[in-house]
């Protein structure tokens, strides 16, 4: 059985060139992917997490506004009752690494995280995950 991952952009990030080249990735890895596009808000994401019955949801921020939205997306995910992980890429200084962590994030992959990082770490969360 693969796994299924949904990625989000959330808010207006607009830049959409690393989502897709980690969208592709993962399908090449074996991973059935759906990426809802840009301009996404939390509820949205969350929303389409449980419709697909996702067992991750990737989350792509470079607009600096990750310490916001990304807590946000976890939270609409548990307001519904889901214990989906949540993991995130893109540009996110180390020093938010640990908060976002605390605030439920799963993992957070930086520039230059490889495909097989990527891939290790989402198959690692989700095997951990109940």
């Amino acid at each position: 059985m693969s796994l299924r991952v949904l990625v989000a952009k959330v808010g207006l990030d607009g830049h959409d060139r690393g989502i897709k080249v980690v969208a592709r990735l993962l399908r090449d890895a074996g991973m059935e992917v759906v990426y809802t596009g840009l301009f996404q808000t939390p509820e949205t994401v969350a929303s389409a997490a449980i419709q697909e019955d996702v067992d991750v949801v990737g989350l792509s921020m470079l607009s600096g506004a990750h310490m916001t939205l990304a807590p946000l997306v976890v939270e609409a995910l548990r307001e519904r009752g889901s214990d989906i992980p949540v993991v995130l890429g893109g540009i996110v200084p180390p020093r938010d690494l640990d908060e976002l962590k605390a605030l439920g994030v799963a993992a957070v992959f930086g520039p230059g995280a490889s495909a097989h990082e990527i891939v290790s770490v989402i198959t690692s969360i989700v095997a951990a995950t109940p």
